[in-house]
């Protein structure tokens, strides 16, 4: 009976291996930078020209930098008779963005204020209705219906009481 290497078996699952590192590491090839507007961007490929190198956070490959240093020492005497330098804008802050979110939130305040305007005027209406209707229903004259077949027919004194009762619901919800 021969026997079997597991060498050649060994070399074909190191060379899956180093396949698949290689594809990994090609995934990780990510650049980071920021951008004109002063905004994060995420790419796998180069930044525009137009970005400066001091904006590229991220290169594949490359470790990521330590916190920038300033390349220009501050004098005790620059310092005291020039204004501060303007903070700098923190990266996941984007002005036009927190405007946009607080415009829509006003425009959804207005909205919500404009519908409750809307239902408390439609149940002042309902309320002046049932407060017509049941002075008139007090008031102990004929009244007619009109009925599914389209005929009038002279209200009852159970359906009178029954026309009474519902308006008065409605008075006691919407008053």
């Amino acid at each position: 009976m021969p026997k079997t290497s597991l060498a050649p078996l060994a070399l074909r699952s190191l060379a899956a291996l180093a396949v698949t590192a290689a594809m990994a590491s090609s995934a990780l090839a990510q650049w980071q930078w920021i951008d004109n507007t002063g905004r994060k961007v995420f790419s796998d490929t180069a930044p525009p020209a137009s970005v400066p190198e001091k904006n590229i956070l991220k290169r594949p490959g490359a470790p990521a930098p330590m916190a920038a240093v300033p390349t220009t020492p501050a004098t005790p005497a620059a310092s005291e008779g020039a204004a501060a330098p303007a903070a700098p804008q923190a990266p996941g802050v984007d002005k036009d963005l927190e405007a946009r979110k607080k415009e829509a939130e006003a425009a959804e305040e207005a909205k919500k204020k404009q519908e409750a305007e809307r239902l408390a005027r439609a149940r002042a209406d309902n309320c002046e209705r049932a407060k017509r209707a049941k002075a008139t229903l007090d008031s102990g004259q004929r009244l007619a219906t009109t009925n599914a077949k389209g005929e009038r027919e002279i209200m009852d004194d159970a359906r009178r009481a029954s026309e009474a009762q519902r308006l008065q619901d409605i008075m006691r919800s919407d008053c």
